[in-house]
């Protein structure tokens, strides 16, 4: 895509992007297929309401159990991409303590996967719970994650430049779910 230097184009709108979570359903109804304690957990904050989507989804549309779900809160970037921690921090929120999840099937749930940084961190704390299986749904897949990290189920995939920002939109957060693509002002 070419976009000129400081302007903002949407790549997807809500009609686009329900649609791609019937399709994300559809994909992780597949991974989920058989297993009996599913939890579904979204990374704070947009990944939280796409969980909450995602798993109606999965039990009106494919006939799944309701699903646990949880949320986890990771901070590392800002939503331009500047480095806001020089460490991934996770926060685990005070009753997840006392959770077992030992043999459970997770599926993370988060809107955008870039350098895997963050998604990284979360993996790193759930295998500790000692899971059956962790698979990972995002809503756009950036491809270019630095490190050894991948996306089971995956709404879009996108190949933007570096330099461009990639900004979902999605309720509560924002008014309008939509996912944009912001291309910075050069430097004069």
């Amino acid at each position: 895509m070419n976009a000129t230097p400081g302007s903002r184009s949407c790549l997807y709108d809500e009609a686009e992007l329900e649609a791609l979570l019937d399709a994300m359903a559809l994909q992780a109804a597949e991974l989920l297929q058989g297993r009996r304690r599913v939890a579904l957990i979204g990374i704070l904050r947009r990944g939280a309401p796409l969980a909450d989507r995602l798993s109606e989804r999965l039990v009106r549309l494919h006939g799944l159990a309701q699903p646990l779900r949880l949320d986890l809160k990771v901070k590392r970037y800002a939503d331009d991409l500047t480095l806001l921690h020089p460490e991934t921090s996770l926060i685990e929120p005070p009753q997840h303590a006392a959770l077992d999840l030992a043999g459970w099937t997770l599926l993370l749930v988060d809107d955008v996967l870039y350098t895997g940084h963050s998604l990284l961190r979360v993996l790193d704390y759930l295998v500790r719970q000692q899971p059956a299986e962790i698979r990972v749904a995002v809503l756009a897949d950036r491809c270019a994650a630095t490190l050894p990290i991948h996306a089971d189920v995956i709404g879009a995939r996108l190949q933007i430049a570096p330099a461009g920002i990639v900004e979902c939109h999605v309720p509560p957060y924002e008014p309008d779910f939509r996912i944009e693509l912001l291309q910075p002002q050069r430097a004069a």
